[in-house]
């Protein structure tokens, strides 16, 4: 790499790095270390290239994707359950924060339970708000599928969380969680 193609990098990991690893973050569960793990690998495999590279970002959030997929797939992964922020980093939020900080908690942690594959159709859909088609072209398989997952994620989400059943449907999906910053909640 070059030293015009190593500063233009360089540029794009201060400038993108904390964007990206919120994405990762919510595709491995809400585990930080793991995410970060997700995205330096990601940021690996597209130094090897960024030369080639038309658009960086779309390029890095896809490489996201495709390993956690991988990392789906494989037979051998360990099971692990994350496990949410310290109570303490909710209370410390403020009493007029405390609703929303518990929401979001709650919604990490059921996130976390949830399957990869899930989580990942979750995250895709309204976390980086792309379309079906989208999301089943980057993970490979159909509309259908998508459908059909995002129907089941939703469902299992709301059985992992009852509390979120009282926000509706469409109050649901907007509450996955898009950045560290507290959930507002909305009479």
């Amino acid at each position: 790499m070059d030293a015009e193609a190593q500063d233009s990098f360089r540029e794009f990991v201060e400038n993108r790095s904390s964007a990206l690893l919120k994405t990762a973050v919510l595709l491995v569960g809400g585990d930080r270390h793991a995410a970060e793990d997700l995205l330096q690998n990601a940021l690996m495999k597209a130094a090897d290239r960024w030369h080639r590279i038309d658009e960086p970002e779309a390029y890095v959030r896809r490489i996201l994707y495709r390993q956690q997929i991988s990392r789906w797939r494989l037979k051998w992964r360990r099971r692990e359950l994350s496990v949410a922020e310290p109570p303490e980093a909710a209370a410390a939020a403020g009493a007029d924060g405390t609703a929303a900080a518990e929401l979001r908690l709650l919604m990490r942690g059921a996130l976390a339970r949830l399957t990869a594959r899930q989580r990942t159709v979750l995250v895709l859909r309204y976390f980086e708000d792309l379309p079906e088609a989208d999301v089943a072209r980057i993970l490979g398989c159909t509309v259908g599928t998508v459908r059909s997952t995002t129907h089941r994620s939703l469902a299992r989400l709301r059985s992992l969380a009852p509390e979120l059943g009282a926000l509706g449907p469409a109050e649901t999906e907007s509450r996955l969680p898009r950045d560290h910053s507290p959930v507002e909640v909305r009479p």
